[in-house]
Protein backbone atom coordinates (compact mmCIF):
# COMPACT_ATOMS: atom_id res chain seq x y z
CA UNK A 1 0.00 0.00 0.00
CA UNK A 2 2.61 2.27 1.02
CA UNK A 3 4.17 1.83 -2.73
CA UNK A 4 0.80 2.49 -4.09
CA UNK A 5 0.56 5.95 -2.49
CA UNK A 6 4.43 6.68 -3.44
CA UNK A 7 3.56 5.90 -7.16
CA UNK A 8 0.81 8.12 -7.47
CA UNK A 9 2.14 10.91 -5.49
CA UNK A 10 5.58 10.82 -8.29
CA UNK A 11 2.85 10.67 -11.28
CA UNK A 12 0.78 13.97 -9.60
CA UNK A 13 4.87 15.51 -9.05
CA UNK A 14 6.07 14.79 -12.62
CA UNK A 15 3.24 16.09 -14.16
CA UNK A 16 2.67 19.22 -11.46
CA UNK A 17 6.58 20.07 -12.64
CA UNK A 18 6.04 18.84 -16.72
CA UNK A 19 3.54 21.41 -16.60
CA UNK A 20 5.27 24.32 -14.76
CA UNK A 21 8.36 23.51 -17.20
CA UNK A 22 5.80 24.37 -19.98
CA UNK A 23 4.37 26.93 -18.65
CA UNK A 24 7.85 28.67 -18.05
CA UNK A 25 9.53 31.38 -20.09
CA UNK A 26 12.74 31.61 -18.53
CA UNK A 27 15.67 29.37 -20.15
CA UNK A 28 17.32 28.14 -16.70
CA UNK A 29 14.33 27.86 -14.84
CA UNK A 30 12.93 25.33 -17.34
CA UNK A 31 15.90 23.29 -17.20
CA UNK A 32 15.68 23.11 -13.50
CA UNK A 33 12.33 22.12 -13.42
CA UNK A 34 13.00 19.43 -15.74
CA UNK A 35 15.53 18.16 -13.95
CA UNK A 36 12.96 18.27 -10.90
CA UNK A 37 10.33 16.33 -13.34
CA UNK A 38 13.55 13.61 -13.63
CA UNK A 39 13.69 12.98 -9.92
CA UNK A 40 10.06 12.96 -9.67
CA UNK A 41 9.83 10.35 -12.36
CA UNK A 42 12.60 8.38 -11.28
CA UNK A 43 11.13 8.44 -7.64
CA UNK A 44 7.75 6.80 -9.68
CA UNK A 45 10.24 4.51 -11.53
CA UNK A 46 11.61 3.44 -8.22
CA UNK A 47 8.78 2.37 -6.21
CA UNK A 48 7.05 0.62 -8.96
CA UNK A 49 10.14 -1.32 -9.21
CA UNK A 50 9.67 -2.18 -5.86
CA UNK A 51 6.18 -3.03 -5.73
CA UNK A 52 7.06 -5.67 -8.17
CA UNK A 53 9.98 -6.59 -6.32
CA UNK A 54 7.95 -6.92 -2.81
CA UNK A 55 4.60 -8.56 -4.75
CA UNK A 56 6.56 -10.80 -6.89
CA UNK A 57 3.84 -13.32 -9.09
CA UNK A 58 6.79 -14.57 -11.39
CA UNK A 59 10.25 -14.22 -12.63
CA UNK A 60 9.46 -11.56 -15.17
CA UNK A 61 8.37 -9.16 -11.70
CA UNK A 62 11.55 -9.53 -10.49
CA UNK A 63 13.81 -9.12 -14.00
CA UNK A 64 11.15 -6.02 -14.92
CA UNK A 65 10.90 -4.27 -10.80
CA UNK A 66 15.53 -4.74 -10.88
CA UNK A 67 15.31 -2.96 -14.55
CA UNK A 68 13.44 -0.28 -12.77
CA UNK A 69 14.27 0.30 -9.46
CA UNK A 70 17.79 0.72 -11.25
CA UNK A 71 16.99 3.18 -14.08
CA UNK A 72 14.60 5.07 -11.45
CA UNK A 73 17.99 5.47 -9.26
CA UNK A 74 19.91 6.70 -11.79
CA UNK A 75 17.01 9.06 -13.14
CA UNK A 76 16.91 10.51 -9.09
CA UNK A 77 20.72 10.62 -8.78
CA UNK A 78 21.67 12.21 -11.76
CA UNK A 79 18.28 14.42 -11.48
CA UNK A 80 19.73 15.43 -8.15
CA UNK A 81 22.86 16.48 -9.17
CA UNK A 82 21.63 18.50 -12.25
CA UNK A 83 19.04 20.21 -9.71
CA UNK A 84 22.31 21.35 -7.45
CA UNK A 85 23.87 22.48 -11.04
CA UNK A 86 20.97 24.47 -11.99
CA UNK A 87 20.00 25.87 -8.62
CA UNK A 88 22.77 28.62 -8.57
CA UNK A 89 22.01 29.96 -12.23
CA UNK A 90 17.91 30.00 -11.02
CA UNK A 91 18.94 32.17 -8.31
CA UNK A 92 20.74 34.19 -10.34
CA UNK A 93 18.62 34.28 -13.40
CA UNK A 94 15.44 35.46 -10.54
CA UNK A 95 17.87 38.28 -9.42
CA UNK A 96 18.47 39.49 -12.65
CA UNK A 97 14.62 39.23 -13.77
CA UNK A 98 13.80 41.25 -10.62
CA UNK A 99 16.14 43.97 -11.09
CA UNK A 100 14.83 44.65 -14.74
CA UNK A 101 11.17 44.59 -13.44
Amino acid sequence: MAFTILIVFSAVFFFFYKIKHWRSKAPVEKRWLQTKANMALGSFLVAFGLNLLVYTRGTIDIVIGSIFTLLGLANVILGYKAYRHYLPQVIAEAEQATKNA
